[in-house]
């Protein structure tokens, strides 16, 4: 049955050189165990949300859910990819909008309810994800409230996921907080940050599978990402 699919790694691998949030140290592992033992063991020393990861409602919300809350059934969902690269090449504080969504819309059908949807970007192509103008502002995409809140009170989306480290654009956030990011854990969603690879996945037709450990009371951790997309 898999030569009827391809598989998209939507994640970065786990390493000290991944990309992740400017404010959060660089994972490290130290060998405990080798061969001679019998067997190879690393101890890891990383924070939750480091590299491609998700953040559970807990992370921003007081008393909603954290990573083991989340349910099986959650975590392979219908994937759209709404593609807004050309915008935010032309434009790296642009912010997605409603009217984005049901363009792609006009073209794709209705988002399903239930969906997880990504915005690319292709941000993740850049070796500079944070773009820290001269005055050390970041300058990166992210998304409006307006999209945010079609997406969850007219589409009832499950999730949604992008190549940035941040739900909002960098300028958005500093002269308003994080108020995409709150807004759509404390509707009971997760999203998954720092994705990749969006260009190789259709608009629609594929499914996304988000793994990762079922961390009591944990509000994030690194995720393996991947996308089961229907061949030609």
């Amino acid at each position: 049955w898999k030569n009827n699919f391809d598989f998209v790694e939507l994640s970065y691998e786990f390493s000290p050189e991944t990309p992740h949030w400017s404010g959060f140290p660089a994972m490290s592992s130290e060998q405990i165990f080798d061969y001679p033992d019998g067997f190879r063991v690393h101890k890891v020393t990383t924070v939750t949300q480091y590299g491609t990861h998700v953040d559970a409602p807990a992370h921003f919300v007081p008393g909603t859910r954290a990573l083991n809350e989340l349910e099986a059934k959650e975590l392979m969902l219908p994937l759209c990819v709404v593609d807004v690269s050309a915008k935010a090449a032309a434009n790296c504080d642009y912010i997605i909008t409603k009217q984005d969504i049901t363009d792609w819309e006009a073209v794709y059908g209705k988002i399903p309810e239930g969906s997880f949807v990504a915005i690319r970007t292709d941000w993740s192509k850049r070796t500079d994800l944070d773009n820290m103008d001269a005055d050390g502002q970041k300058h990166y995409p992210g998304w409006g409230m307006d999209a945010l809140k079609f997406l969850v009170e007219e589409r009832n989306v499950a999730a949604i996921g992008h190549e940035t480290s941040d739900t909002d654009a960098a300028v958005s956030s500093v002269a308003n907080g994080y108020i995409g990011e709150y807004y759509i854990l404390e509707q009971n969603r997760y999203q998954v940050e720092l994705l990749r690879n969006l260009d190789k996945v259709p608009p629609m037709g594929s499914v996304i599978f988000c793994g990762f450990p079922r961390g009591v009371g944990l509000t994030g951790f690194t995720a393996r990402c991947i996308a089961i997309c229907p061949k030609d």
